[in-house]
Protein backbone atom coordinates (compact mmCIF):
# COMPACT_ATOMS: atom_id res chain seq x y z
CA UNK A 1 0.00 0.00 0.00
CA UNK A 2 0.74 3.53 -0.45
CA UNK A 3 1.50 5.49 3.15
CA UNK A 4 3.19 9.30 3.80
CA UNK A 5 6.30 8.43 5.82
CA UNK A 6 8.97 10.44 7.60
CA UNK A 7 12.49 10.70 6.27
CA UNK A 8 14.28 13.53 7.76
CA UNK A 9 13.00 17.00 8.94
CA UNK A 10 10.49 18.43 6.68
CA UNK A 11 11.27 15.31 4.64
CA UNK A 12 8.01 13.34 4.26
CA UNK A 13 7.17 11.30 1.39
CA UNK A 14 4.64 8.66 -0.54
CA UNK A 15 6.61 5.08 -0.22
CA UNK A 16 5.47 1.80 -0.98
CA UNK A 17 5.17 -0.27 2.72
CA UNK A 18 3.79 -3.72 3.69
CA UNK A 19 -0.08 -3.89 4.11
CA UNK A 20 -1.32 -4.21 7.73
CA UNK A 21 -2.59 -7.76 8.55
CA UNK A 22 -4.85 -9.28 11.45
CA UNK A 23 -2.29 -9.92 14.14
CA UNK A 24 -4.72 -10.07 17.34
CA UNK A 25 -8.24 -11.59 17.45
CA UNK A 26 -10.29 -8.10 18.12
CA UNK A 27 -7.86 -6.53 15.63
CA UNK A 28 -9.61 -5.10 12.38
CA UNK A 29 -8.24 -3.52 9.01
CA UNK A 30 -9.86 -0.56 7.40
CA UNK A 31 -9.71 0.93 4.13
CA UNK A 32 -8.73 5.06 4.62
CA UNK A 33 -11.28 7.39 3.05
CA UNK A 34 -10.38 10.37 4.58
CA UNK A 35 -7.55 11.22 6.79
CA UNK A 36 -6.53 14.92 8.05
CA UNK A 37 -2.88 16.55 8.71
CA UNK A 38 -2.80 17.32 12.45
CA UNK A 39 -0.90 20.85 13.99
CA UNK A 40 0.56 17.95 15.97
CA UNK A 41 2.21 16.48 13.01
CA UNK A 42 3.91 19.45 12.01
CA UNK A 43 6.08 19.50 15.35
CA UNK A 44 7.69 15.78 13.37
CA UNK A 45 7.65 17.90 10.36
CA UNK A 46 9.95 20.52 12.28
CA UNK A 47 10.96 19.61 15.87
CA UNK A 48 10.38 15.86 17.18
CA UNK A 49 12.45 14.31 14.53
CA UNK A 50 15.04 12.75 17.08
CA UNK A 51 11.94 10.57 18.12
CA UNK A 52 11.30 9.04 14.96
CA UNK A 53 12.92 6.72 12.87
CA UNK A 54 13.38 6.67 8.91
CA UNK A 55 10.11 5.58 7.51
CA UNK A 56 7.63 5.41 10.18
CA UNK A 57 4.03 6.04 9.02
CA UNK A 58 2.27 9.24 9.76
CA UNK A 59 -0.93 10.26 10.56
CA UNK A 60 -3.67 10.10 13.62
CA UNK A 61 -6.72 11.59 11.96
CA UNK A 62 -8.22 9.00 9.89
CA UNK A 63 -11.48 7.15 8.66
CA UNK A 64 -13.12 4.64 5.99
CA UNK A 65 -14.02 1.36 5.63
CA UNK A 66 -13.76 -1.63 7.56
CA UNK A 67 -12.09 -4.32 5.26
CA UNK A 68 -12.12 -7.28 7.57
CA UNK A 69 -12.09 -8.23 11.03
CA UNK A 70 -10.44 -10.35 13.55
CA UNK A 71 -12.69 -13.35 15.25
CA UNK A 72 -13.08 -12.05 18.42
CA UNK A 73 -14.43 -8.48 16.62
CA UNK A 74 -18.20 -7.93 17.23
CA UNK A 75 -19.07 -4.36 17.31
CA UNK A 76 -18.30 -3.93 13.39
CA UNK A 77 -17.93 -5.79 10.38
CA UNK A 78 -16.76 -5.30 7.17
CA UNK A 79 -18.36 -2.53 5.06
CA UNK A 80 -19.12 -1.07 7.77
CA UNK A 81 -17.87 3.24 8.05
CA UNK A 82 -15.73 4.37 10.60
CA UNK A 83 -13.68 7.21 12.64
CA UNK A 84 -10.60 6.33 14.28
CA UNK A 85 -9.80 7.89 17.87
CA UNK A 86 -6.03 8.93 17.44
CA UNK A 87 -4.99 7.91 21.06
CA UNK A 88 -5.21 3.96 21.67
CA UNK A 89 -7.55 3.00 24.20
CA UNK A 90 -8.81 -0.40 25.24
CA UNK A 91 -11.80 0.98 26.94
CA UNK A 92 -12.34 -1.33 28.97
CA UNK A 93 -9.47 -0.40 32.00
CA UNK A 94 -9.30 1.70 35.28
CA UNK A 95 -8.51 4.80 33.15
CA UNK A 96 -10.68 4.11 30.25
CA UNK A 97 -13.42 3.58 32.46
CA UNK A 98 -12.94 6.82 34.37
CA UNK A 99 -12.79 8.62 30.88
CA UNK A 100 -9.11 8.81 30.94
CA UNK A 101 -8.43 7.52 27.64
CA UNK A 102 -5.43 9.23 26.66
CA UNK A 103 -4.12 7.03 30.34
CA UNK A 104 -5.01 3.85 29.07
CA UNK A 105 -3.29 1.22 31.12
CA UNK A 106 -3.41 -1.29 28.31
CA UNK A 107 -1.60 0.94 26.01
CA UNK A 108 0.50 2.95 28.36
CA UNK A 109 4.23 3.35 27.16
CA UNK A 110 5.76 2.41 29.89
CA UNK A 111 9.31 2.32 29.13
CA UNK A 112 9.28 5.83 28.34
CA UNK A 113 7.29 7.16 31.03
CA UNK A 114 4.34 8.28 28.70
CA UNK A 115 0.46 8.02 28.33
CA UNK A 116 -1.50 5.53 26.38
CA UNK A 117 -0.06 4.86 22.52
CA UNK A 118 -1.05 6.79 19.81
CA UNK A 119 -1.10 6.06 15.79
CA UNK A 120 1.52 7.83 13.52
CA UNK A 121 3.39 9.50 16.25
CA UNK A 122 6.73 8.95 17.80
CA UNK A 123 9.21 6.63 19.88
CA UNK A 124 7.36 8.51 22.88
CA UNK A 125 3.84 7.26 22.15
CA UNK A 126 5.06 3.69 21.20
CA UNK A 127 5.70 4.09 17.34
CA UNK A 128 2.59 2.69 15.94
CA UNK A 129 2.13 3.11 12.11
CA UNK A 130 -0.59 5.53 11.25
CA UNK A 131 -3.41 6.67 9.10
CA UNK A 132 -1.88 8.80 6.68
CA UNK A 133 -2.32 5.90 4.20
CA UNK A 134 -4.32 3.56 2.17
CA UNK A 135 -5.13 1.05 4.91
CA UNK A 136 -4.95 0.53 8.95
CA UNK A 137 -4.41 -2.06 11.37
CA UNK A 138 -6.91 -0.67 14.58
CA UNK A 139 -6.53 -2.73 17.89
CA UNK A 140 -9.89 -2.93 20.50
CA UNK A 141 -12.27 -3.30 17.59
CA UNK A 142 -15.33 -3.94 19.93
CA UNK A 143 -14.51 -0.55 21.81
CA UNK A 144 -11.99 1.88 19.70
CA UNK A 145 -13.55 2.51 16.18
CA UNK A 146 -16.29 5.14 16.29
CA UNK A 147 -19.31 3.59 14.00
CA UNK A 148 -20.84 6.45 11.98
CA UNK A 149 -23.89 6.58 10.05
CA UNK A 150 -23.82 6.91 6.31
CA UNK A 151 -25.18 9.34 3.34
CA UNK A 152 -23.26 12.27 4.76
CA UNK A 153 -19.88 13.30 3.33
CA UNK A 154 -16.29 12.34 5.49
CA UNK A 155 -15.78 16.31 6.48
CA UNK A 156 -19.14 15.62 8.47
CA UNK A 157 -17.02 12.81 10.98
CA UNK A 158 -13.49 12.64 10.33
CA UNK A 159 -12.33 15.58 12.75
CA UNK A 160 -14.27 12.91 15.48
CA UNK A 161 -10.29 11.61 15.22
CA UNK A 162 -9.06 14.56 17.07
CA UNK A 163 -10.39 17.80 16.04
CA UNK A 164 -13.47 17.98 17.64
CA UNK A 165 -12.65 15.81 21.00
CA UNK A 166 -9.68 18.02 21.80
CA UNK A 167 -11.39 21.27 21.29
CA UNK A 168 -14.36 20.00 23.15
CA UNK A 169 -11.77 18.80 26.10
CA UNK A 170 -10.26 21.98 25.69
CA UNK A 171 -13.69 23.90 26.34
CA UNK A 172 -14.66 21.35 28.87
CA UNK A 173 -11.48 22.02 30.71
CA UNK A 174 -11.78 25.68 30.71
CA UNK A 175 -14.59 25.78 32.59
CA UNK A 176 -16.63 28.86 31.30
CA UNK A 177 -18.64 30.30 33.49
CA UNK A 178 -22.26 30.42 31.56
CA UNK A 179 -22.47 34.12 29.91
CA UNK A 180 -18.45 34.17 30.55
CA UNK A 181 -15.39 34.98 28.76
CA UNK A 182 -12.39 33.37 26.91
CA UNK A 183 -9.82 33.58 25.09
CA UNK A 184 -8.37 31.44 22.79
CA UNK A 185 -4.76 31.50 21.80
CA UNK A 186 -4.10 30.32 18.68
CA UNK A 187 -6.65 30.01 15.47
CA UNK A 188 -5.22 26.68 13.95
CA UNK A 189 -7.83 24.14 13.61
CA UNK A 190 -7.70 23.58 17.38
CA UNK A 191 -7.72 26.94 18.60
CA UNK A 192 -10.94 27.76 15.48
CA UNK A 193 -12.79 24.68 16.88
CA UNK A 194 -12.21 25.67 20.13
CA UNK A 195 -13.54 29.51 19.97
CA UNK A 196 -17.06 27.65 17.71
CA UNK A 197 -17.62 25.33 20.53
CA UNK A 198 -17.05 27.54 23.58
CA UNK A 199 -19.65 30.36 21.59
CA UNK A 200 -21.90 26.80 20.63
CA UNK A 201 -21.91 25.72 24.43
CA UNK A 202 -23.16 29.59 26.07
CA UNK A 203 -19.58 31.59 26.23
CA UNK A 204 -21.04 35.47 25.69
CA UNK A 205 -17.57 37.02 24.40
CA UNK A 206 -15.19 34.48 22.82
CA UNK A 207 -11.74 36.36 21.56
CA UNK A 208 -9.34 35.01 19.54
CA UNK A 209 -5.50 35.57 18.71
CA UNK A 210 -3.61 35.17 15.75
CA UNK A 211 -1.31 36.36 13.27
CA UNK A 212 -2.39 34.64 9.95
CA UNK A 213 -5.18 36.60 7.96
CA UNK A 214 -7.09 33.76 6.93
CA UNK A 215 -7.04 32.50 10.40
CA UNK A 216 -8.26 35.44 11.79
CA UNK A 217 -11.26 35.97 9.32
CA UNK A 218 -12.22 32.94 9.69
CA UNK A 219 -13.14 33.03 13.48
CA UNK A 220 -14.81 36.53 12.60
CA UNK A 221 -17.20 34.09 10.67
CA UNK A 222 -18.00 32.67 13.54
CA UNK A 223 -18.56 35.74 15.89
CA UNK A 224 -15.07 35.75 17.55
CA UNK A 225 -13.75 38.77 18.41
CA UNK A 226 -10.22 38.17 16.82
CA UNK A 227 -6.70 40.04 17.52
CA UNK A 228 -4.13 39.92 15.34
CA UNK A 229 -0.96 39.51 17.16
CA UNK A 230 1.27 42.04 14.65
CA UNK A 231 -0.75 45.03 15.72
CA UNK A 232 -0.40 44.01 19.59
CA UNK A 233 3.18 43.00 20.06
CA UNK A 234 3.59 44.89 23.74
CA UNK A 235 -0.15 45.67 24.35
CA UNK A 236 -2.41 41.79 23.98
CA UNK A 237 -2.90 41.62 27.96
CA UNK A 238 -4.05 45.22 28.27
CA UNK A 239 -6.35 44.89 25.47
CA UNK A 240 -8.01 42.39 26.12
CA UNK A 241 -8.24 43.33 29.72
CA UNK A 242 -9.72 46.80 28.30
CA UNK A 243 -12.45 44.40 26.70
CA UNK A 244 -13.22 42.37 29.80
CA UNK A 245 -13.78 45.00 32.31
CA UNK A 246 -10.45 45.60 33.30
CA UNK A 247 -9.97 42.16 35.14
CA UNK A 248 -9.41 39.72 32.19
CA UNK A 249 -11.08 36.89 30.52
CA UNK A 250 -12.22 34.35 32.79
CA UNK A 251 -10.46 31.44 30.80
CA UNK A 252 -7.54 30.95 28.30
CA UNK A 253 -7.44 28.27 26.10
CA UNK A 254 -3.91 27.67 25.30
CA UNK A 255 -3.89 25.67 21.66
CA UNK A 256 -0.85 27.22 20.26
CA UNK A 257 2.07 24.78 22.38
CA UNK A 258 5.95 24.08 21.64
CA UNK A 259 6.37 26.22 18.59
CA UNK A 260 5.21 29.56 20.13
CA UNK A 261 5.89 33.26 18.17
CA UNK A 262 8.10 35.57 20.66
CA UNK A 263 10.17 32.79 21.82
CA UNK A 264 13.71 33.56 20.15
CA UNK A 265 16.02 31.65 22.68
CA UNK A 266 13.53 29.10 22.64
CA UNK A 267 13.55 28.68 18.76
CA UNK A 268 17.15 28.62 19.13
CA UNK A 269 16.96 25.81 21.17
CA UNK A 270 15.18 23.77 18.89
CA UNK A 271 16.82 24.79 16.11
CA UNK A 272 20.09 23.77 17.69
CA UNK A 273 18.58 20.36 18.98
CA UNK A 274 17.78 19.57 15.80
CA UNK A 275 21.67 19.53 14.34
CA UNK A 276 22.34 17.53 16.96
CA UNK A 277 22.54 13.63 16.62
CA UNK A 278 19.15 11.90 17.64
CA UNK A 279 20.50 9.86 20.50
CA UNK A 280 21.61 13.46 22.24
CA UNK A 281 19.09 15.70 20.61
CA UNK A 282 16.28 13.39 22.59
CA UNK A 283 17.42 13.46 25.78
CA UNK A 284 17.90 17.08 25.48
CA UNK A 285 14.19 17.67 24.01
CA UNK A 286 12.61 15.56 26.44
CA UNK A 287 14.74 17.18 29.88
CA UNK A 288 16.00 20.24 29.10
CA UNK A 289 13.27 21.39 28.14
CA UNK A 290 13.08 23.45 24.82
CA UNK A 291 9.26 24.80 24.27
CA UNK A 292 8.72 28.38 22.91
CA UNK A 293 6.56 29.46 26.17
CA UNK A 294 5.65 32.75 24.89
CA UNK A 295 1.68 31.81 24.21
CA UNK A 296 1.42 30.30 27.90
CA UNK A 297 3.49 32.86 29.70
CA UNK A 298 0.74 35.50 27.85
CA UNK A 299 -1.97 32.86 29.12
CA UNK A 300 -0.92 33.67 32.42
CA UNK A 301 -1.06 37.62 32.20
CA UNK A 302 -3.89 37.35 30.78
CA UNK A 303 -6.65 35.52 32.49
CA UNK A 304 -8.31 37.11 35.87
CA UNK A 305 -7.30 36.09 38.98
CA UNK A 306 -9.05 32.94 39.98
CA UNK A 307 -10.02 32.16 36.28
CA UNK A 308 -8.82 28.94 34.48
CA UNK A 309 -6.23 28.30 31.91
CA UNK A 310 -6.84 25.26 29.74
CA UNK A 311 -3.50 24.04 27.63
CA UNK A 312 -4.41 21.63 24.17
CA UNK A 313 -1.30 23.09 22.39
CA UNK A 314 1.65 20.64 23.03
CA UNK A 315 4.75 20.78 25.12
CA UNK A 316 7.42 18.73 25.40
CA UNK A 317 9.96 19.80 27.72
CA UNK A 318 10.01 18.31 31.53
CA UNK A 319 12.06 21.31 32.73
CA UNK A 320 10.61 24.18 31.08
CA UNK A 321 10.79 27.79 33.47
CA UNK A 322 7.38 28.58 34.74
CA UNK A 323 6.60 31.82 36.50
CA UNK A 324 5.22 29.50 39.31
CA UNK A 325 4.99 32.74 41.82
CA UNK A 326 2.32 34.45 39.23
CA UNK A 327 0.41 31.16 38.72
CA UNK A 328 -0.03 30.94 42.74
CA UNK A 329 -0.60 34.33 43.59
CA UNK A 330 -3.57 34.72 41.12
CA UNK A 331 -5.05 31.89 42.01
CA UNK A 332 -5.14 30.28 39.11
CA UNK A 333 -6.90 26.61 37.88
CA UNK A 334 -4.38 25.07 35.28
CA UNK A 335 -5.84 21.97 33.37
CA UNK A 336 -4.63 19.77 30.31
CA UNK A 337 -3.58 16.40 28.66
CA UNK A 338 -4.25 14.80 25.51
CA UNK A 339 -7.92 14.72 24.26
CA UNK A 340 -9.91 11.72 25.91
CA UNK A 341 -11.52 11.08 22.10
CA UNK A 342 -13.84 8.29 22.97
CA UNK A 343 -15.33 10.28 26.36
CA UNK A 344 -16.50 13.15 24.59
CA UNK A 345 -17.94 11.18 21.21
CA UNK A 346 -21.64 10.69 22.88
CA UNK A 347 -21.81 14.73 22.95
CA UNK A 348 -20.18 15.51 19.86
CA UNK A 349 -21.74 13.03 17.16
CA UNK A 350 -25.46 14.25 18.19
CA UNK A 351 -24.15 17.94 16.33
CA UNK A 352 -22.59 15.91 13.06
CA UNK A 353 -25.86 14.40 12.35
CA UNK A 354 -28.47 17.16 12.98
CA UNK A 355 -27.53 20.02 11.66
CA UNK A 356 -24.37 21.58 11.36
CA UNK A 357 -24.05 24.09 14.23
CA UNK A 358 -20.26 23.32 14.62
CA UNK A 359 -19.49 24.24 10.75
CA UNK A 360 -17.41 21.10 10.10
CA UNK A 361 -18.80 21.51 6.50
CA UNK A 362 -16.33 23.82 5.07
CA UNK A 363 -14.07 23.38 7.49
CA UNK A 364 -10.88 22.57 5.75
CA UNK A 365 -9.00 24.74 3.23
CA UNK A 366 -7.49 22.09 0.94
CA UNK A 367 -8.67 18.32 -0.21
CA UNK A 368 -6.14 16.66 -1.49
CA UNK A 369 -4.74 13.17 -2.86
CA UNK A 370 -2.91 10.94 -0.45
CA UNK A 371 0.30 11.10 -2.92
CA UNK A 372 0.34 15.10 -2.54
CA UNK A 373 1.08 14.60 1.25
CA UNK A 374 5.00 16.44 0.61
CA UNK A 375 3.37 19.13 -1.06
CA UNK A 376 0.40 19.24 1.67
CA UNK A 377 3.01 19.52 4.48
CA UNK A 378 5.00 22.07 3.33
CA UNK A 379 1.98 24.07 1.83
CA UNK A 380 0.33 23.74 5.97
CA UNK A 381 4.08 24.27 7.42
CA UNK A 382 4.72 27.68 5.62
CA UNK A 383 1.10 28.52 6.01
CA UNK A 384 0.73 29.24 2.07
CA UNK A 385 -2.31 29.30 -0.29
CA UNK A 386 -4.40 29.97 2.99
CA UNK A 387 -4.06 26.54 4.16
CA UNK A 388 -5.44 25.91 7.59
CA UNK A 389 -6.91 22.33 7.52
CA UNK A 390 -5.92 19.99 4.74
CA UNK A 391 -7.53 16.49 4.24
CA UNK A 392 -5.92 13.54 2.40
CA UNK A 393 -7.71 11.49 0.62
CA UNK A 394 -6.04 7.85 -0.41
Amino acid sequence: MKAVTWHGKRDVRIDTVPDPKIEDPTDSIVRITTTGICGSDLHLYEVLGPFLSEGDILGHEPMGIVEEVGPGVTAIHPGQRVVIPFNISCGTCFMCNQGLHSQCETTQVRDQGMGAALFGFTKLYGQVPGGQAEYLRVPFGNTLPIPVPEGLPDERFVYLSDVLPTAWQAVEYAGIPNDGSVVVLGLGPIGDMSARIARHRGAQQVIGVDLVPERLARARLHGVDALDLRDHQNDLAEVIRGMTGGRGPDAVIDAVGMEAHGSPSAKLAQQMAGLLPAAVAAPLMQHAGVDRLNAFYLAIDIVRRGGTISVIGVYGGMADPLPMLTIFDKQIQLRMGQANVRRWVPDILPLLTDGDPLGVDGFATHTLPLDQAPQAYEMFQKKTDGAVKILLQP
